[in-house]
């Protein structure tokens, strides 16, 4: 049974591996990340930790028995009850259910274990399957946005109700 785990360093290996493996699935519906990132993985994850340590940001891995990572799961720009959540998982792990399983932890934690009492996310209306996820989790839509020059839908989740 998959595990959501807080980024550590430790990881690394796994999540640079999921990131390779996935770059094309993911470029299909995100901004592909660049042939920099990963030459400067090591840099960027240590970055990340050092961020996460300060509680602007929390990184989560959804990892399985095996170690491999599945999916990412995030919180960034936490700041007075709130946070951005974020996710993307791999191809292989896509259609089991996992993206939700993923943000419904993920917004248990930032309830009980971060004090959080709002979550919000976008996805692109491109991307039917986030938006799903999105609605399946509890999201409400808000408002029509950019996101990286595409329409999306802004939702917002009460982590309190």
């Amino acid at each position: 049974m998959p595990e959501l785990q807080r980024l550590a360093a430790r990881h690394a290996p796994a999540l640079l591996r999921f990131e390779r493996e996935n770059r094309a699935w993911f470029a299909r519906s995100v901004p592909d990340r660049g042939d920099d990132y990963f030459a400067e993985f090591d840099a960027r994850h240590a970055a990340l930790l050092a961020e996460q340590a300060t509680g602007a940001c929390h990184f989560h891995l959804l990892v399985d028995d095996d170690g491999t990572v599945l999916g990412r799961f995030n919180l960034v720009d936490v700041a007075d009850g709130s946070a951005e959540l974020g996710y993307r998982v791999a191809e292989r792990a896509a259609g089991r259910g996992l993206a939700q399983q993923g943000v419904r932890r993920l917004g248990e934690l930032a309830r009980d274990r971060y004090g959080l009492h709002r979550l919000v996310a976008s996805a692109a209306l491109a991307n039917p399957a986030s938006l799903a996820v999105l609605r399946r989790t509890g999201f409400v839509p808000v408002e029509e946005i950019l996101l990286v020059g595409q329409p999306a839908l802004r939702h917002v989740l009460d982590l309190m109700r």
